[in-house]
C-alpha cells in the first residue's frame, strides 16, 4: 500500500511539474504572438500611411483598437518589419510539391492495371 502512495506522489509531483512547464511554454509563446501582432499592427499603418479607419475596416477591427495595438512599437522597428514584409514578397514563390506529388501518384496508379494484366497472363 505505501508504494502504491508514494508512487502516487511521485506521478503527482510530475504532473505538477509537467503542467507548470506546458504554462511557461505557453505564457511565453502568448507573449511572443502579442509583439507580433503590436509589430503586425505598426507596420500595416505604416503601409497605408496611418489611415487607421481604412486599415481597421479592412481588418475588421476598430481604429482605436488598431492604434491600442500600434503604439508601444517604434517606428524603428515597423521599419524592420516592412523591410521583412518586402524582402519576403520578393522571393519567388516555392513550387507546390503536392502537384508533384499528385502527378506522380497518378502515374503509376494508370500503369498499376495493365501491370496487372500482364502478370494475369
Amino acid at each position: 500500500m505505501e508504494e502504491v502512495q508514494a508512487r502516487t506522489r511521485e506521478l503527482a509531483a510530475s504532473n505538477v511539474l509537467a503542467a507548470r512547464e506546458a504554462a511557461v511554454t505557453a505564457a511565453k509563446a502568448k507573449e511572443d504572438a502579442e509583439i507580433a501582432a503590436r509589430e503586425a499592427a505598426a507596420a500595416v499603418l505604416r503601409l497605408f500611411n496611418n489611415d487607421a479607419e481604412l486599415v481597421a475596416q479592412l481588418l475588421g477591427v476598430t481604429a482605436e483598437e488598431l492604434e491600442r495595438e500600434a503604439k508601444p512599437v517604434t517606428a524603428a522597428r515597423a521599419k524592420e518589419v516592412i523591410e521583412g514584409l518586402r524582402a519576403r514578397a520578393e522571393r519567388p514563390r516555392p513550387v507546390r510539391r503536392a502537384r508533384k506529388a499528385g502527378t506522380a501518384a497518378t502515374a503509376p496508379s494508370a500503369s498499376a492495371p495493365e501491370s496487372g494484366l500482364a502478370d494475369a497472363d
